[in-house]
């Protein structure tokens, strides 16, 4: 009473127990046969060494000269398997047997080698979906900023995700468009360079594209349903089961954006670390499977723990744009008062005299985020740190609206630099373009020449040396 289907996988892995039975045989026989091998190898130098022994002298020597060095080789032949001796190691350094860097031909030199040329690259970017905010700010930006900064690093991308933007507004393509330049304002407000890093548009690089499309053959429908990141944006969202293909294939697509430009770091928020290890993933498919290609990347999260996921000012988990929970970078100054001033705080600290809880309190969280020593000396110099003020907090005797004015004072100061930047660049917006124009031309360039390594070791590029002939 089977299915065609159901007959069809019946039939299927009775033929794959059969030739699992097979390949097991042949591979018994084979073991055994290297373990004989071995023996009779070790059992044939034996004799070799007792009948040098029992020559003369001068014969000895003799044959020691017309090996030409055998000893070395003798040395290497009779050590166990999978061992090399110490006069090969010192040459070549070769890798242990069976190692991927044995099956890819490669000796421990030239992976010295290797990691001593190995770029340290960037890799990092923004969905243009709407103007960016503080959790940009102190979860990613400002960490791409001093890593720019700190000249150790010999390329830096900066992408404006307009493609992966459309995966869930492909009816309002006008918003993903005006926003370009509204996160490349940003960027450059919060101290982007470009003279030191290329901010491109993904768009404009369709390499990307055609990576995504062969990655997607590594991948499979049960692994991205179960990415933490994935699952909760299609809960955000409410798509349930009518989900876009192209959001879903997302951490596919973000791959693709990585090792396109074999970035070595990605600075990024606590939210993506799923989807770096998912990149990691396939890098580490596509090179087991084509060869040594594509470079795995790390993420680098904030060194502050309370910059890792900002909460939204009304305390929920996450600072998002599409809650309108957010204190913009570009916001006016009494447009931060307002919403500082209407935070959630710890609802049960209903009287200035009830103690009350720091943990969870998004005010605190922000001040954790955001205050420095010298702010309390500037704006409140009754409190020597943080910690100070907190444990007056806990127990009891200081009001919210106190800490809150604070905390205005505090993100005032810090956003005011960024907001005037930002003003000085909206005036010069044709020069805004010709950066995203010469970013955007650097980064398919380089895409480009990964998509041909990508090519080649897939075996995919036919044209090249009439390679389709071979």
């Amino acid at each position: 009473h089977l299915t065609v289907n159901q007959g069809v996988a019946c039939s299927s892995q009775a033929r794959g127990a059969s030739k699992a039975m097979e390949i097991f045989h042949r591979f018994f026989l084979f073991l055994r046969l290297l373990l004989l091998t071995e023996k009779a190898g070790r059992d044939i130098l034996k004799a070799m060494k007792t009948w040098k022994e029992l020559l003369p002298s001068s014969l000895r020597d003799a044959t020691s000269r017309s090996e030409g060095g055998s000893g070395a080789a003798e040395r290497s032949l009779a050590l166990p398997l999978g061992e090399q001796s110490p006069q090969v190691t010192e040459k070549a350094r070769l890798p242990p047997r069976g190692s991927w860097q044995a099956r890819q031909g490669l000796t421990e030199g030239v992976l010295i080698q290797k990691e001593k040329t190995m770029k340290k690259v960037i890799l990092t970017g923004d969905r243009p979906t709407g103007r960016l905010h503080v959790g940009h700010y102190v979860g990613s930006l400002k960490e791409r900023v001093r890593l720019q900064n700190s000249g150790e690093y010999d390329e830096i991308y900066v992408m404006i995700a307009d493609a992966q933007a459309l995966t869930d507004n492909a009816d309002n393509p006008e918003k993903v468009r005006q926003n370009i330049l509204q996160v490349a304002l940003d960027y450059l407000a919060c101290g982007i360079d470009p003279a030191k890093t290329h901010i491109f548009i993904q768009s404009m690089v369709p390499e990307l594209t055609e990576l995504s499309f062969y990655y997607m053959n590594l991948v499979t429908v049960s692994r991205l349903q179960r990415n933490p990141t994935v699952k909760s944006e299609i809960q955000m969202r409410n798509f349930e089961t009518s989900i876009p293909v192209g959001f879903f294939c997302y951490p596919i697509s973000q791959a693709a954006d990585i090792t396109a430009f074999k970035a070595t770091t990605v600075p990024a928020g606590e939210d993506q670390k799923p989807m770096i290890e998912q990149c990691c993933e396939i890098v580490h498919k596509f090179n087991s499977v084509y060869g040594d290609t594509l470079v795995e990347p790390e993420i680098v999260l904030p060194q502050n723990a309370a910059c890792l996921r900002l909460p939204g000012i009304d305390g929920k988990a996450k600072m998002s744009k599409s809650l309108g929970n957010c204190i913009y970078l570009s916001d006016e100054p009494e447009d931060i008062k307002k919403k500082i001033m209407s935070m959630y705080t710890d609802p049960g600290h209903l009287r200035v005299q009830d103690p009350g809880k720091v943990e969870g309190n998004p005010v605190f969280t922000y001040l954790d985020a955001f205050s420095r020593p010298e702010h309390f000396a500037e704006f409140l110099p009754e409190y020597q740190n943080l910690d100070e003020l907190k444990a007056h907090y806990q127990r009891g005797g200081l009001g919210d609206v106190k800490i809150k004015k604070f905390l205005n004072s505090v993100m005032q100061a810090e956003l005011e630099p960024i907001r005037t930047r930002r003003k000085e660049w909206e005036l010069r917006l044709p020069e805004v373009v010709e950066i995203l124009k010469a970013g955007s031309a650097v980064a398919e360039k380089t895409a480009a020449a990964t998509l041909a390594d990508v090519r080649k070791s897939m075996k995919i590029d036919y044209f090249e040396d009439d390679n389709l002939l071979k």
